[in-house]
């Protein structure tokens, strides 16, 4: 399975990217998101998705690509809901910033998924009732203040990988997720080390 591919963007279009890593050229499908957040980038890297798609005369490998681990986390989560494909979850993804999504689905917002294109009411519902818990239980949505309003930017990066170190170390990822964020914030240079050890004296 492939994790990430990490290398030279040589190519890319605001559906697809092409990395060179080890002399190999991948080509991965990309959202709007994921687009914006590397184009004039030369050196990038991006969250794998493997996808094998099957049928008709000829089965297909394809690789979904994304710029952070948390916009990969919604993609997977979209596409195992019953009537999402590869195709709308991406358009999904494209439409809507991965931390708004997150806060869009957790506080049941039927209006601002029906927004986007070709996403009907009853897609709508199902999509929430599907992966509200799941969303609120990864704490993804967290990012999101609830009275929204702009965000710092936080380095998703270092953001993953502290809260991944918390979770195995077995606290909760949804008030993790919520204090490393809150730390990013306000010093938002930290290594990760440092983030761990201050998450740890305040995660209750």
């Amino acid at each position: 399975m492939i994790e990430y591919i990490r290398g030279e963007l040589t190519e890319i279009t605001p559906a697809m990217a092409v990395v060179e890593a080890a002399g190999v050229g991948y080509g991965l499908n990309i959202s709007l998101n994921t687009f914006s957040a590397i184009q004039g980038k030369k050196e990038v890297k991006l969250y794998v998705h493997e996808a094998l798609v099957t049928g008709g005369r000829d089965d297909s490998f394809t690789l979904f690509g994304f710029a952070s681990k948390q916009e990969r986390e919604l993609y997977r989560l979209l596409i195992t809901v019953p009537g999402v494909g590869g195709n709308t979850a991406r358009m999904i993804i494209s439409s809507v910033a991965p931390p708004e999504l997150a806060n869009i689905i957790s506080s049941g917002n039927e209006r601002a998924l029906k927004s986007v294109k070709g996403i009907g009411l009853k897609t709508a519902q199902r999509i929430i009732v599907d992966l509200r818990d799941k969303i609120v239980a990864l704490g993804i949505q967290s990012e999101v203040p609830a009275g929204g309003g702009s965000l710092v930017n936080v380095n998703n990066e270092v953001r993953d990988e502290a809260v991944s170190a918390l979770t195995m170390l077995g606290f909760s990822p949804a008030p993790t997720a919520k204090v490393v964020t809150a730390i990013l914030r306000e010093q938002p240079d930290l290594p990760v080390e440092q983030v761990v050890k201050l998450a740890l004296k305040q995660i209750k």
